[in-house]
């Protein structure tokens, strides 16, 4: 489903991801009829009191606006949803982004409307999830004139209506003051390789990078003198993952959806390059722990990848297999499933048999680690 050309890809994603943060055209087009009317939401510290009218075309940005909620607890925010001219039939929704990741997901929706105005105050009740983080987010309410379906789209385009964004910021969630990685300002520094990192990109990291809409984490790598090439993998990581690499002028290096299995991994020539930036994120909105080694092919490590010709005997495997070519003192060897799950882990190899019984039949992935450079091998059992 993935791994295509990359100036493809970049561009068909940086589109999506454009109308997925909903930047450009976006609500209305009219300023006349329908229009949220007021918005109430009382906080712990401050409070949105928003009344509307006359129309505005597009998002009407009212982020100055603002309330402080705590994580874990229990609100109500109150919208009219009306008109600045003739009354017409139309639909609601309000979503608070919890996650942030500058996405208004359907389970981030906290009620919806519909009915032909004038209408009651509709009141809508929600819990703020205890995993927020303490960072400012944007509250969205959008009324839509006209036919239609719910829930709406927070993206979408249409004639007579109202968008409107406010500012939510939250209380005794996590505390992102101290992860680095964010974005390519604020990069996790790799000066020393190899290197290896295990990480999660589930809370404190925003989507910066435009090639899908999951959180991504910056590293920022400085390759010894002499180095030819580096290697990136997350092989090993329990979700489906995407890897890129630019350079400082943010000339694209290298991208890669699947390498051993739904993990990535990329090779980067960089004799020409002071530093490297690698970017980790998920396929689509997929988030999770992973693990990221990052080495350096310099002369004498292209010459042991050449001279060594490693095999897994026999495969297919019903029982038992062994690894043909690694004889060396330092073999460490990792079995994965195609969901990218650690089902064996031997260290110091030495050229036994490796017990499967255990394993289902299936696809597999054998990461063999010799002095620090990853194989990776398919292994299927039956």
């Amino acid at each position: 489903m993935k791994n295509i050309f990359s100036l493809f890809i970049l561009l068909i994603y940086y589109n999506h991801l454009l109308f997925a943060q909903c930047v450009n055209g976006v609500g209305p087009t009219s300023t006349i009829d329908s229009n949220v009317e007021s918005v109430t939401l009382i906080g712990d510290v401050g409070s949105i009191n928003y009344v509307g009218c006359p129309g505005i075309i597009g998002i009407e940005d009212q982020t100055s606006l603002s309330t402080t909620l705590a994580a874990g607890g229990s609100y109500t925010i109150s919208v009219q949803f009306g008109t600045c001219g003739g009354n017409y039939s139309g639909l609601g929704e309000v979503w608070i982004d919890f996650n942030g990741n500058q996405t208004f997901e359907p389970t981030e929706s906290l009620g919806t409307w519909s009915g032909i105005p004038p209408t009651s105050i509709s009141v809508f009740s929600f819990i703020v999830p205890s995993t927020v983080t303490n960072l400012p987010v944007k509250l969205r309410v959008m009324q839509k004139e006209g036919s239609g379906s719910l829930p709406l789209d927070p993206c979408a385009s249409f004639t007579w209506g109202s968008v409107v964004d406010f500012t939510i910021n939250f209380t005794g969630g996590i505390d992102c003051s101290t992860y680095i990685g964010n974005n390519e300002t604020d990069p996790i520094i790799v000066n020393n390789l190899p290197y290896a990192d295990n990480h999660n990109n589930s809370v404190c990291y925003s989507n910066d990078n435009p090639v899908y809409n999951s959180a991504d984490v910056y590293y920022l790598v400085t390759p010894t003198n002499g180095t030819q090439q580096i290697t990136a993998s997350l092989c090993g990581s329990n979700f489906d993952t995407y890897i890129s690499a630019y350079d400082t002028q943010g000339n694209n290096l290298a991208f890669n959806d699947d390498f051993c299995g739904p993990q990535s991994e990329i090779t980067i020539d960089v004799q020409n390059l002071d530093s490297v930036y690698i970017i980790v994120e998920g396929w689509g909105l997929e988030t999770g722990d992973y693990i990221l080694n990052i080495y350096e092919n310099t002369s004498s490590i292209t010459s042991i990848i050449q001279n060594t010709n490693i095999s897994l005997h026999p495969n297919p495997a019903q029982h038992s297999f062994i690894i043909n070519g690694v004889n060396d003192a330092d073999v460490s060897i990792s079995i994965y499933n195609v969901n990218g799950k650690t089902v064996k882990r031997i260290f110091n190899y030495k050229g036994n048999e490796i017990i499967i019984d255990s394993l289902p039949n299936g696809i597999y992935f054998v990461e063999i680690m010799i002095e620090n450079i990853i194989f990776t091998k398919k292994l299927i059992i039956q």
